[in-house]
């Protein structure tokens, strides 16, 4: 599940140029610490997301509302961290990464606890979206603090080891959810999460570092951050790897969206098989992410980029054939979706660390609007699946037309053959 900075006109074109001085060994943590951490923080979101996604089908009984509409509370946690993102990539550039993450992580957890109240499916989008917001604070402040302290090909490995972290999320999070659902209604769910979110508070007051020196800080107010996203949008390459991160991600959320509708509803799993098989296929994304620093060693970031989209993009069509021809039932609905999932997690961590190189300077801005990309597109995905159908075929087209569109726009804007067959490993200098 898995790039932000701030206020930078006269300092893009200067900080680029001039030689970064990485921080001393000492004050730079362990890796394997690092990973770990923000891997528990950067959980937050796909526990967030996926975690409810057996009892789907049950809140639309109890609510008494349609599947669509359901699916509409995924859409509001992703639009909440789209948008949490675009905010609180900048705050973290003005006043560090610690406070603004703790602040984000005690908001998800009063919306997670609301949740047990929540009378209505109105109520409880809207504390799906607070929850989102809340949880976008480790989503990007996590891809900051990587940006402060790697870059290049050690950014992108360091990514796929927080991948690893990242990738137990998604393998527990429907298992977990289904198991809670033996015992409690899907609001022990959201109880779960705010108990989550209070430990992480515990874990980042007390193991979390600022890795933002105030002499590094930029704080320019409102017009300094539209001047920096602006900024953005001027690079060429840059807009096209957030379009391409964002796509790969939509792939992925149609996954998520229309998941427990086509294996309960179409294949008659019940929410444990179910929470099961959605683990089972969250392991390839993980195995792809743990394999890309080894590809690194061969291949460059654009490379496997590039391979990772398109091989993505023709496991979704041979899911579409299968599926809208009967053929092979569950197991050929599910072989290419894992092979989908493996192809995603050899793109997710190349995209971010191809887009953050290019911008180390104000790695926190960079960040959250690649984030709000990435999110902001699930949430108009989201639902996209429900609409048509919620069935295999619906969920297959959504995947192959997402990555689709990714290969036109690495081909159209990115030119992958133009950038750099290798990016520096330096990290931003003090500015």
């Amino acid at each position: 599940m898995d790039r932000q900075a701030v206020a930078f006109t006269n300092v893009v074109t200067t900080t680029q140029d001039r030689p970064a001085a990485p921080p001393a060994a000492t004050d730079r943590p362990g890796t394997a610490r690092t990973a770990l951490t923000l891997g528990a923080f950067v959980a937050l979101g796909p526990l967030t997301i996926d975690m409810y996604l057996p009892a789907l089908p049950t809140i639309a009984d109890d609510l008494r509302t349609s599947p669509a509409t359901v699916q509409l509370t995924l859409t509001g946690t992703l639009v909440g961290l789209a948008l949490g993102q675009l905010v609180l990539g900048p705050l973290s550039d003005a006043l560090g990464r610690k406070k603004p993450l703790l602040a984000g992580t005690a908001l998800h957890v009063v919306a997670s606890l609301l949740v047990l109240v929540a009378p209505s499916i109105a109520v409880l989008g809207l504390l799906r979206f607070l929850q989102g917001v809340g949880t976008a604070a480790g989503a990007v402040i996590a891809l900051a603090v990587v940006r402060d302290l790697f870059a290049g090909r050690a950014a992108a490995t360091m990514l796929s080891r927080l991948f690893l972290v990242l990738g137990a999320a998604p393998v527990l999070a429907p298992t977990v959810g289904g198991e809670v659902l033996r015992f409690t209604s899907w609001r022990g769910v959201f109880l779960i999460l705010g108990l989550y979110g209070t430990a992480l508070l515990v874990l980042g007051w007390f193991a979390v570092r600022e890795t933002l020196p105030p002499e590094r800080r930029r704080s320019t107010g409102l017009a300094g951050t539209l001047r920096g996203y602006r900024a953005l949008l001027r690079d060429r390459a840059y807009v096209g790897l957030v379009l391409v991160a964002g796509l790969t991600m939509a792939g992925l959320f149609s996954y998520v969206s229309g998941s427990s509708f086509v294996f309960q509803g179409q294949f008659g799993l019940d929410e444990q098989q179910f929470g099961l098989l959605f683990g089972a296929g969250a392991v390839w994304l993980i195995a792809a992410t743990q394999l890309n620093p080894v590809v690194l060693r061969r291949f460059s970031p654009a490379q496997v980029l590039v391979a990772g989209t398109v091989g993505g993009a023709l496991a979704g069509a041979v899911l579409v054939v299968l599926a809208a021809s009967g053929t092979g039932g569950l197991w050929a609905v599910a072989l290419p979706l894992w092979a989908v999932l493996f192809s995603s997690g050899l793109a997710l961590p190349n995209a971010p660390a191809l887009a953050l190189s290019r911008h180390g300077e104000a790695a926190g801005t960079a960040a959250a609007l690649l984030g709000a990309v990435q999110f902001g597109v699930g949430a108009l995905v989201a639902p996209l699946v429900g609409l048509l159908g919620n069935d295999a075929v619906a969920m297959g087209a959504v995947v192959v037309a997402a990555l689709v569109t990714a290969i036109v726009v690495l081909v159209v804007v990115v030119r992958p053959w133009e950038l750099p067959d290798d990016v520096s490993d330096e990290v931003p200098a003090a500015a």
